[in-house]
């Protein structure tokens, strides 16, 4: 088992933290004894949650590029401290045929979903690296190794996202920083409002409930999962648990792929 991160007093950097499972996860980071930065594009509600939480509110809308670039280097400036754990949840959804969406809409969707997690990640890592110390949580989606009609966009950033996380553990292979991926079969949130106003998808996720296949998660489950993850240096959190299977399996590939390369550095020398 790899080394756990003590969360009392760590810098927790959690995107998406105004409302839903970035909420939770922040909370229960702070309940933790940890510090928070809470980022979001909303102000007003991030700055009550960060008051409440005693963190730090930066807004920040990670579907523009300008405003991710020296996103890290700004938090560490204003929190006058490094971070210690990156938590990359937002997230935004895109339902429906691929011939009904507009290249501004193919764009936006990895932006947020994909390349702001990836370049997050770049701008943390060296300072990790440097302090010998550091965690990073990708959330993603069970709907990254399932084949859902609708979801063409969003299940291609949340495979993306998985496995940008998987090759990444690679490559820290041999350092004391670790990743989690968070697989999450169905949230109760507006986005999932979103998904079941498109017919397949509704009726593809009620069959998958009616087999008891994949039940409603938690958020607060989802917080407590990771948070626990963290200190553990665990690095996947899969719910529900009854559909992990489905996440265990898509990885199986990229395993044998370690196994195989067992003994190649993952790093130059």
């Amino acid at each position: 088992m790899s080394p756990a991160l003590v969360t009392q007093g760590a810098l927790v950097v959690v995107t998406g933290a105004s409302r839903g499972i970035g909420e939770s996860i922040a909370r229960r980071f702070g309940a933790s004894g940890a510090r928070v930065v809470l980022v979001a594009r909303t102000g007003e509600t991030l700055e009550r949650l960060a008051a409440e939480l005693n963190g730090m509110a930066v807004t920040a809308d990670l579907g523009d590029p300008a405003q991710v670039e020296g996103l890290i280097a700004r938090i560490e400036r204003e929190a006058n401290a490094p971070v210690d754990i990156l938590v990359n949840n937002a997230g935004v959804d895109d339902v429906g045929l691929l011939t009904s969406k507009q290249a501004a809409d193919v764009r936006h969707i990895h932006q947020v979903n994909l390349i702001a997690p990836i370049e997050l990640c770049r701008q943390v890592l060296p300072g990790m690296l440097e302090r010998d110390r550091g965690h990073i949580v990708n959330v993603s989606s069970i709907a990254a190794c399932g084949a859902f009609s609708g979801l063409t966009l969003y299940g291609s950033t949340k495979a993306g996202l998985t496995n940008f996380t998987a090759i990444l553990r690679v490559e820290l292979k041999g350092t004391p920083i670790r990743t989690t991926v968070v697989s999450l079969g169905p949230v109760p949130s507006d986005m999932l409002n979103t998904v079941n106003e498109f017919e397949p998808a509704r009726r593809a996720f009620r069959r998958f409930r009616r087999l008891q296949l994949m039940p409603n998660v938690d958020r607060d489950a989802v917080a407590i999962a990771v948070v626990d993850a963290v200190r553990a240096g665990r690095r996947h959190v899969r719910l529900p648990k009854r559909a992990a299977i489905y996440s265990m399996l898509h990885e199986v590939p990229r395993r044998l792929v370690e196994w195989t390369l067992v003994g190649i550095p993952s790093r130059p020398r």
